[in-house]
């Protein structure tokens, strides 16, 4: 496999040529990552590592994973049951889904973003499972919602995948054989077979919570908070990283309302131009561009009496 590339310096001339293009309204580019990174293959060992600790100290279980009935007491496993994953074929999906997926993400991001997003994510998934276990026994009284133990990376690699839309929403991703589908839907597609597959298999109820709130919470820090390192703006406000731009345009009557209750609440105590991109009064921006083209007008007309005098005084000497 060949070398990816590094991300470039913030300083750099790369950064300030992606800074101008997003200023000027044109997207900055991303190309698709080459190979495996680093901090990617350390992060598959914890994977792996966790698996096997599973597998060779069962009783550990109890301390990595949240098992709702135990989670005060052992308040740190809504951090680690994000990197625990208790059976063999997820611990090898993980794995593989990290691989593929941070080699596109992480050279755009840098290591340090790279790894603050999956922190970030995993932490409030762990929490949100909690929360959303506890709340289930106490709306059915089914006890096993409080001793059954939850666990895995879902909820970033759910992120990944709106991460994915952003960076590289025409990437077209493999699914099986010759399927293959747009890295801009893969978050709908897999929302929605995820629902069913809930539905079928029972057990499969336990990573939902997880996967939806993985891919909203990534949703909400990279549209509103992330400091995006390719153009230096706070959050995306761009029209194809909305919230609506998430479901098929059938759905808009739904989803347009949602997204403008939390853009309310999300931006209110936020300054505009942290938001979006630079808004220029349209007045202001063809005053600009008049007087731009007068003075290139009068610069051409002055370079072609100069070219015109020089031939003419060349003839007289």
């Amino acid at each position: 496999m060949m070398e990816s590339q590094p991300l470039q310096d913030p300083t750099s001339e790369g950064h300030g040529a992606a800074a101008d293009a997003a200023a000027s309204g044109a997207p900055p580019t991303v190309v698709p990552g080459k190979e495996f990174t680093k901090t990617c293959k350390g992060l598959v060992v914890v994977l792996l590592g966790g698996y096997a600790l599973l597998h060779f100290v069962p009783a550990s279980i109890d301390y990595l994973t949240i098992v709702p009935a135990k989670t005060i007491p052992f308040v740190w496993t809504v951090f680690t049951a994000g990197y625990i994953e208790q059976v063999l074929p997820g611990a090898i999906g993980s794995s593989l889904g990290l691989l593929f997926c941070g080699k596109d993400i992480e050279p755009v991001w840098g290591r340090k973003e790279f790894l603050k997003f999956i922190i970030l994510i995993n932490s409030i998934c762990g929490v949100l499972a909690f929360c959303i276990a506890v709340a289930i026994y106490y709306v059915t009284g089914k006890e096993s919602f409080l001793v059954t133990p939850l666990s895995g990376f879902h909820g970033a690699l759910a992120g990944f995948l709106v991460a994915l839309k952003q960076l590289l929403p025409h990437l077209e991703l493999p699914m099986c054989f010759f399927w293959k589908i747009k890295a801009k839907w893969m978050p709908f597609f897999v929302m929605c077979f995820s629902t069913i597959m809930a539905f079928i298999v029972p057990d499969s109820i336990n990573f939902l919570p997880t996967l939806l709130s993985g891919m909203y919470i990534s949703w909400l820090y990279l549209r509103y908070f992330q400091r995006n390192p390719l153009t230096g703006l706070k959050g995306d406000a761009s029209d194809d990283f909305s919230f609506p731009s998430l479901f098929p345009d059938a759905m808009r009557p739904v989803t347009d309302p949602v997204a403008n209750v939390f853009h309310r609440m999300l931006c209110a105590s936020s300054k505009p131009s942290e938001l979006s991109l630079p808004v220029i009064d349209p007045t202001k921006a063809s005053r600009r561009r008049e007087r731009g083209e007068r003075v290139l007008e009068e610069r051409l007309a002055a370079d072609h009496a100069a070219d015109t005098e020089a031939p003419a005084h060349s003839a007289e000497d």
